[in-house]
């Protein structure tokens, strides 16, 4: 398993995966829907929504095979497929500069992500001012594994607290 750990700018509260070259326009793709489910897909990229609209600590981890279940350690976790033609995976926020992103391998070929965001409440809370400490950063975890293609779904919807 490869790992990558990050801090990139959730801006319009979004964190985007592309295969390397990705033509997919994602901007369709964000239905009302895919909004609550804080999920937007394409063929060849995956848009994950966020809570706050600054800075996240994302890690990526490529796995070989599915993840185990671990849905109570999380708030929201939702999965999606893409294709991945180039074995290369762009993470970024939805407005950074494409060729300065982050990039990681995969086998080429369809493959599934998911998604599971934690500390949601605290992020939420304190809205821009969540990323000046890790305690109170949004934090989301992707995971990368070959699959055939499948259908998005939520694992595990989060509710914010009214209060």
């Amino acid at each position: 398993m490869d790992s990558l750990d990050l801090e990139l700018f959730a801006d319009y509260h979004q964190i985007h995966l592309s295969d390397e070259g990705s033509t997919g326009d994602l901007s369709e793709a964000w239905t009302g829907q895919a909004a609550v489910d804080r999920l937007a897909v394409v063929d060849d990229a995956v848009a994950l929504g966020t809570s706050v609209n600054v800075t996240v600590a994302v890690r990526v981890d490529v796995l070989d095979a599915p993840p185990a279940d671990d849905l109570a350690d999380y708030d929201h976790v939702v999965e999606g497929g893409m294709q991945v033609q180039s074995g290369r995976i762009v993470i970024m926020g939805c407005t950074d500069y494409e060729p300065d992103a982050a990039r990681f391998r995969v086998p080429p070929g369809p493959v599934r992500v998911r998604a599971a965001s934690s500390n949601l409440a605290e992020a939420e809370r304190l809205g821009i001012d969540s990323d000046e400490s890790p305690q109170t950063m949004e934090r989301l975890r992707v995971q990368v594994w070959p699959a055939p293609p499948g259908q998005p779904v939520v694992l595990k919807r989060w509710e914010p607290s009214v209060a």
